[in-house]
């Protein structure tokens, strides 16, 4: 059975969240929330509060494709963004299963605890095992914030890693991954 290409930049919409793709307007609303050092403290790149350093992961998110602006349906404001990257064929993929990443989210502090990554999660997911029979997350091992949150939402720890480099230091990253399979019995299989 041939799987339908995965649209990387969709309108997704929740119960209280709408997904949409990232634009060139969007910058102040979300660097806004990015610049909260707070947002980043467990994560490997502890300086994207940062403008600068912002400025490039944003401007990488636009290039690349596959951003997209989290929004408060309630509120119509911007709270966050991720991305769905790295999309790999069966036959690009070391387990031999179409897949993509999805990971770069962050959330305004205020959102933190209150179910808006559990949507977003599941609008994401569900949305790509449509098209893929896996999605993998990359998170920093020191980033027990995110790692805690991935295990919620029904995220396996794998035995694969990714090890980068950040300002000369050595960043390890875990992977997780939830298999299409696993997602409909899983934790996101409902909007509850």
């Amino acid at each position: 059975m041939s799987l339908p290409e995965l649209d990387r930049q969709p309108r997704l919409e929740g119960a209280r969240y709408l997904l949409r793709p990232l634009a060139a307007e969007d910058w102040d609303a979300l660097y806004a929330i990015a610049s909260d050092p707070a947002v980043w403290e467990q994560h490997p790149m502890q300086d994207r509060w940062r403008q600068d350093v912002f400025r490039d992961f944003f401007d990488d998110a636009l290039a690349r494709g596959g951003a997209l602006a989290i929004i408060d349906k309630d509120r119509g404001e911007i709270i966050g963004s991720s991305r769905f990257q790295a999309l790999k064929s069966a036959e690009e993929d070391e387990e031999e299963q179409s897949s993509v990443e999805i990971g770069w989210t962050f959330i305004a502090t205020r959102y933190w605890g209150k179910g808006a990554n559990r949507e977003i999660k599941r609008l994401m997911v569900g949305h790509a095992l449509q098209s893929v029979e896996r999605v993998d997350f990359r998170v920093g091992e020191a980033n027990w914030r995110s790692r805690t949150a991935l295990e919620n939402i029904g995220a396996q720890r794998t035995r694969r890693t990714d090890l980068s480099k950040y300002q000369r230091k050595r960043v390890l990253h875990l992977i997780y991954a939830i298999r299409r399979e696993d997602f409909a019995d899983g934790p996101l299989a409902s909007d509850t």
